[in-house]
């Protein structure tokens, strides 16, 4: 599966501890990030992260060009709802997320089941959507 790693800067530590945590099932998939995410990730992790744009760059926009490709088989964004500046980048990944029946998390507790999901197999009929769709590259 290919795995979307998205963080407001307020969430980027629990991203890196929540992926410390669930590293044996992420080291399993794919990974890709905005830049600061995915490169704070890979450090503490060991995993390999395809690095996209940092998301002031267009890091945000390159996911969603990859879900709109079905490229993405899930995004884990770990959203501040004490930050105001949802910009409309971040925004257009949601709907997307819904468009393309992507699923999406926005909290380390939706985040949490989608991984133990993934792990059981719950997240299998992905495969099914996106036959032949290659990992990641950049």
């Amino acid at each position: 599966m290919n795995i979307a790693l998205m963080s407001h800067d307020r969430k980027k530590e629990l991203m890196v501890q929540f992926c410390i945590a669930y590293s044996g099932i992420l080291g399993k998939h794919q990974l890709c990030a905005t830049n600061t995410t995915g490169r704070l990730v890979s450090e503490a992790t060991g995993l390999p992260v395809t690095l996209c744009l940092s998301h002031q760059h267009g890091g945000a926009q390159q996911i969603g060009a990859r879900i709109s490709y079905n490229e993405i088989d899930m995004v884990l964004f770990f959203n501040d709802p004490q930050s105001h500046d949802l910009d409309s980048d971040v925004d257009h990944v949601m709907r997307l997320c819904d468009q393309y029946s992507i699923p999406v998390a926005t909290n380390m507790a939706t985040a949490e089941m989608l991984i133990l999901g993934l792990a059981r197999g719950d997240l299998d009929w992905r495969e099914v959507v996106r036959p032949g769709i290659a990992p990641f590259a950049l």
